[in-house]
């Protein structure tokens, strides 16, 4: 009678209603919300880059400026440990499908509402303080979303593709980057410096509404996960999931942060910092390490597929490790080929970073970290992992790597703080215990 109760409740949002989607619709919906959620929260990290030191934090040193920009961008990673507990208890007691509806919102007027801020100059103190405030509901919002839309995937998959419908998801990331990058680039480039400072940049922010709409439109249409309801009709859900996971659990809660680290933080380098360096270290314009942003998330939206399905076929842990060695490797070659200050040459630098060595960690991810905790407490075990991960990871790289560089006044440091990180996801990645097959499902 209870599980009959919990099953109810389950359906009673007028999932029932809706017809079984295929594998391929419930990725689509989950790779579009994926995408408007980093759309929203690169468009931050970019206009951090790019702006909020200047309009936010302003001071007389750029780099000052840039390290308390990032410690707002680090802010929204802090947020996000949060999210994930907050959307993955309900997700993993009430349903995948509502907890995915609530966190495309949440993020989208998070964001939509920084578009709106006045600068340091008109409110003064206020202005970092508001935007400190939507920078953890952002956070908030995306510490939900990717447990959410990734469970409902790989619980619609088909077991030998997982790895295939996984990746899907995981191109709104590298979408969700390059979609912002293009629009802040276009108004960048056609508009007066002045102008652009004083009201372009918030244009994307504003836009993000109507992707907002969109997400919402395609999810209202996918039913709850069939997973989710046979595991509650045939036992009671956890009555609190995150101690049933950090009791039952834990090895892999640990080893799993450990192994996101460097997928998080060094896209971060790529995608984030780079831009930084280009601009203020080597006095590049912004435009050409803004478009080899564009080029190498591009190249990782056509690569993360193949990394996918190499990883149904040879396993995830064997591509998981080899882009973080990769990675290890390359962190020494990085910023040799930006300091040439040749457009081919940094476009390049990016592509390998993003679309080879990234593109393997996350090609194969979605899969593997599923895979470490069953049905009941996934959305739970997931989000603990994919959410305190970039907070050690994503939150701080960009963090880190300013202030290495403003110490020393060398990228070399970075380059061994690349290393170092990429080496330590390696090894958690190996120590790994995926469950059995006949458990997770």
């Amino acid at each position: 009678m209870l599980n009959e109760t919990y099953s109810s409740r389950a359906v009673s949002a007028g999932e029932a209603a809706l017809p079984p989607a295929s594998p391929g619709q419930v990725a689509l919906a989950s790779a579009i919300g994926t995408t408007v959620e980093y759309y929203d929260f690169t468009l931050y990290a970019t206009a951090t880059a790019l702006v909020f030191n200047h309009i936010f934090f302003v001071s007389g040193d750029p780099m000052v400026g840039s390290i308390a920009a990032f410690a707002t961008f680090f802010v929204g990673y802090c947020a996000r440990p949060l999210g994930g507990l907050l959307f993955g208890h309900f997700g993993d007691r009430v349903g995948r499908r509502t907890m995915l509806l609530l966190t495309v919102l949440i993020m989208g007027i998070g964001t939509f509402l920084i578009g709106l801020i006045p600068s340091y100059n008109v409110i003064g103190i206020w202005a970092p303080i508001l935007l400190v405030t939507l920078r953890l509901f952002q956070g908030i919002g995306l510490g939900g979303e990717y447990g959410g839309g990734m469970v409902m995937t790989i619980e619609n998959a088909p077991k030998g593709r997982r790895g295939f419908y996984s990746s899907l998801v995981h191109i709104g990331t590298p979408a969700g980057f390059l979609i912002p990058i293009a629009l802040l680039s276009i108004i960048s480039a056609t508009m007066d410096p002045a102008a652009f400072l004083s009201w372009g940049w918030r244009v994307p922010f504003l836009a993000s509404v109507l992707l907002v709409g969109v997400a919402l439109f395609i999810r209202f249409r996918i039913a709850e996960s069939p997973a989710f309801e046979k595991a509650i009709a045939k036992e009671k859900p956890a009555a609190l999931p995150v101690a049933e996971v950090l009791r039952n659990h834990w090895p892999n809660v640990l080893l799993g942060i450990g192994a996101k680290i460097a997928e998080s933080g060094l896209f971060n380098i790529y995608a984030v910092f780079a831009i930084t360096y280009c601009v203020t270290t080597l006095n590049l314009p912004k435009e050409l390490v803004l478009n080899g942003i564009l080029f190498g998330c591009a190249v990782e939206c056509i690569t993360l597929p193949i990394f996918g399905s190499l990883s149904d076929r040879i396993g995830r842990k064997p591509i998981y490790i080899a882009g973080a060695l990769l990675q290890a490797v390359f962190a020494f070659f990085f910023f040799g080929m930006l300091d040439t200050a040749n457009a081919a040459a940094i476009w390049i630098a990016v592509a390998i970073g993003l679309g080879l060595g990234h593109g393997m960690m996350y090609g194969a991810q979605g899969a593997l970290f599923s895979a470490l905790f069953p049905t009941r407490v996934r959305y739970t075990g997931l989000s603990l992992v994919q959410q305190i991960g970039p907070l050690l990871g994503g939150g701080l790289s960009p963090l880190v790597a300013v202030m290495l560089l403003t110490e020393y006044k060398s990228a070399t440091p970075v380059m061994f703080y690349m290393a170092g990180i990429a080496v330590l996801s390696a090894v958690c990645a190996m120590a790994l215990r995926v469950l059995p097959a006949h458990q997770e499902d």
